[in-house]
């Protein structure tokens, strides 16, 4: 079985923006997801990348452009300077580890409504209660917010490695097994495609 590895982080808005696109896929072609949340912000500082805030102003400019243009593209709600962004990602992804290790609700759920929250519904989540709302929505233990603190750091820490060892640069990032990479949300027709062509 073909195993998708895909790098994200509870914050990215292209993490958002691709939606539950990369669950279809998978579906589509039997392929199974290895879920890794990370460390944008610390993965910016090992692949020579820099937060928004420390790019060229036109940079950011047209990074809201293009933010704005993929959301009008997919028809999803889309609020450019959320409330709550930046926030500490940690929380929402030890929750999303301990998830994935309980492995009794729907991962791609998961991601979606973290990354929602921030991006479309003006939420923190880096706040409990809306990690445990978070977790519920995609059928899973809301307590899971609370458990497997120590693996979740260690696994996020780990991620990060693993990202910067296999090329990843940014969120949200795609590897085959057969070591093909795609990088962002709008490559995720040429993820589909080349799945077909090497069935």
């Amino acid at each position: 079985m073909t195993q998708i590895r895909f790098y994200f982080s509870t914050l990215s808005p292209y993490t958002y923006l691709a939606g539950t696109r990369l669950e279809e896929i998978a579906d589509k072609h039997g392929a199974s997801i290895d879920y890794k949340p990370l460390d944008i912000a610390g993965l910016f500082g090992r692949t020579g990348g820099q937060p928004p805030k420390d790019r060229h102003p036109s940079r950011q400019e047209y990074r809201l452009i293009e933010m704005e243009r993929q959301a009008k593209k997919l028809d999803l709600p889309l609020n450019l300077k959320p409330a709550y962004w930046p926030t500490n990602p940690a929380p929402s992804s030890y929750a999303f580890i301990a998830a994935q290790n309980a492995g009794s609700g729907d991962l791609g759920k998961l991601h979606h409504a973290f990354t929602r929250a921030v991006w479309a519904e003006e939420r923190n989540i880096a706040g409990d209660d809306v990690i445990r709302d978070c977790l519920q929505s995609a059928g899973f233990d809301p307590a899971l917010a609370d458990s497997g603190l120590l693996t979740g750091a260690e696994t996020y820490a780990q991620n990060l490695e693993d990202a910067v060892s296999e090329g990843v640069f940014g969120a949200p990032f795609y590897i085959t097994s057969d070591g093909a990479r795609f990088w962002g949300q709008d490559r995720l027709d040429d993820l589909d495609q080349h799945l077909e062509d090497i069935a």
